[in-house]
């Protein structure tokens, strides 16, 4: 369980030279590294792709797949929505004033994998809470191997609100969001999923721009109790496993035999999987099965390891998930697979990964938002609590705001000019 499961080896130095070159070079560094890394051939005048482009992609979709991302679209707009913080003012006893005011970021880059997987949904989860919050410009940086852009890609982007789409992808996309080129606009926070070298971009890049979070692998935790079809737990274990090769699915259950009929099914429906081999190499060095005493055990063992998805198969799994602390995103019952959860349930799949969901969570409104304090002291308030300021001033050596709390306290009053 403690094994590394990315492949980041060796890549940080490779990082540090994409973004240098895109800042000293901007768009003819793009250029060639997607030439290099994407086998994208384009112009520095294609980098920034045309509406019509766009529209044109989009009009390719599959009606039913359109449908679906509309549905999709519809329930993440719902659930941001009432997550939507709201403003709040007070006074407290002396008749101050407190409170706080939210206010949206103005532009937000969202990174959208393009490679070895093409994600719309991610549009929609990152971009749909975006465009809840009132973020004013959203960008989309994705790669564009061919040179065509994927439908779904283009029909989850007009749905979300997207401003504009560049064709980039890698470190070299994140470079360019977080400091600008001729014709990527630099943002004020970048989110998304992405690869090794976005990741590692990503933390390079943060101070000069916000991020949502360095994700990893996907991972799956699965407390299951031995009255589960073990077809069905194999099948959403392997769900897990097929996204690539540092994939990692885990159950953990009380039933010994239960653990057993897993084992053998995912053995029966890995060759059955289309993408099989990546399924194959996932289980094989990080799946794991675990025969816990107890499901309250299993639930410890959960905490420990802190999950992007938690998923509880087993009777009140609402009981089991009041002592999960540590999870990115908790599916509860054998109707709420994981699964659910990557498209259409409402909240976004962009979820911390290898344990930060001790400390962090997943992808929301607030993410787009900043919380600003407010505060307005009477002469009257200031008064009462003026005097423990300049002491506590004084205890750090900071003279210069003592004096600035002490004239107010000796002048207020006597100046005609005096306000409340």
């Amino acid at each position: 369980l403690n094994r590394k499961r990315s492949n980041d080896e060796e890549i940080e130095d490779v990082v540090a030279g994409i973004i240098e070159d895109v800042r000293s070079r901007g768009d003819a560094a793009l250029v060639d590294h997607a030439r290099k890394f994407d086998n994208a051939e384009f112009q520095i005048n294609e980098i920034c792709m045309a509406q019509a482009e766009i529209e044109q992609a989009a009009s390719r979709v599959d009606k039913a797949v359109q449908d679906a991302l509309l549905c999709a679209a519809s329930r993440i707009f719902a659930y941001e929505s009432v997550l939507l913080p709201q403003d709040h003012t007070w006074k407290d006893e002396t008749g101050a004033e407190l409170g706080w005011r939210w206010t949206p970021i103005e532009s937000a880059g969202l990174y959208v994998p393009g490679g070895t997987a093409s994600y719309p949904s991610s549009v929609l989860m990152t971009g749909v809470p975006a465009r809840v919050a009132g973020v004013s410009e959203i960008f989309i940086a994705t790669p564009s191997a061919g040179g065509r852009l994927n439908p779904a890609i283009a029909t989850a982007a007009l749905i979300a609100g997207v401003t504009r789409i560049y064709r980039v992808g890698g470190a070299q996309a994140i470079a360019a969001l977080a400091y600008g080129t001729e014709s990527v606009a630099r943002v004020d926070k970048i989110v998304g999923p992405g690869n090794s070298y976005v990741s590692a971009a990503k933390r390079r890049v943060f101070g000069a721009v916000g991020i949502d979070l360095v994700a990893g692998p996907s991972e799956v935790v699965i407390i299951a109790d031995g009255n589960n079809d073990a077809g069905l737990i194999a099948a959403d274990l392997l769900a897990q496993a097929e996204h690539d090769v540092y994939a990692q699915s885990i159950l953990i259950t009380d039933s010994a035999e239960f653990a057993n009929k897993v084992a053998m099914e995912v053995e029966l429906q890995l060759p059955e999987l289309p993408r099989g081999r990546t399924a194959t190499e996932s289980w094989r060095r990080f799946g794991a099965i675990i025969t816990a005493r107890s499901l309250p055990e299993a639930v410890a063992i959960a905490n420990r390891l802190a999950p992007e998805h938690l998923q509880i198969c087993a009777k009140d799994p609402e009981h089991l998930a009041d002592g999960c602390r540590h999870a990115g995103a908790i599916f509860m019952g054998v109707w709420t697979p994981e699964v659910i959860g990557d498209y259409v349930a409402g909240p976004s799949h962009v979820l911390p990964t290898g344990g930060s969901a001790r400390f962090s969570s997943g992808l929301s409104v607030h993410d787009f938002m900043k919380r600003t304090s407010l505060t307005r002291m009477t002469r009257k308030s200031f008064r009462m609590i003026g005097t423990e300021a300049e002491i506590l001033a004084k205890s750090e050596d900071l003279e210069g705001h003592a004096i600035s709390l002490r004239k107010r306290e000796l002048g207020l009053g006597t100046r005609r000019d005096a306000r409340k």
